[in-house]
């Protein structure tokens, strides 16, 4: 029989391992993105990323889940709370918005 604290921990272990490769990637992507765009050779940035990426991914998922389908289900639950992190924290901020001011009722407008 297995000890439920012991088994918590390997789950809470394999949500971390999730969330991990899911920052690797995502912000990875996020990195790709913003240096490809300027990249006389975006093709190779972005080719390149993605095959470091996918390679690192599947290797930690691999890792994680040995056979395991609960392990690798908390593995891919960490994964994808990861995206909606780093989906958060490097969405752009609005710019400010100018004020206009308008002119009171009964006055003419300024040109």
């Amino acid at each position: 029989m297995t000890d439920f604290p012991n088994l918590a921990l390997t789950w809470v272990g394999a949500l971390l391992v999730g969330v991990t490769l899911g920052t690797i990637f995502f912000g990875g992507l996020w990195w790709t993105v913003r240096r490809g765009a300027v990249s006389p050779t975006p093709a190779r940035w972005f080719i390149g990323s993605l095959v470091l990426r996918s390679a690192i991914v599947l290797a930690g998922f691999y890792a994680v889940g040995a056979g395991q389908p609960l392990r690798l289900g908390f593995c891919l639950l960490g994964f994808v709370l990861a995206r909606a992190i780093v989906m958060r924290t490097t969405r752009p901020r609005p710019a400010a918005v100018a004020t206009v001011a308008l002119p009171a009722a009964g006055e003419p407008p300024c040109a």
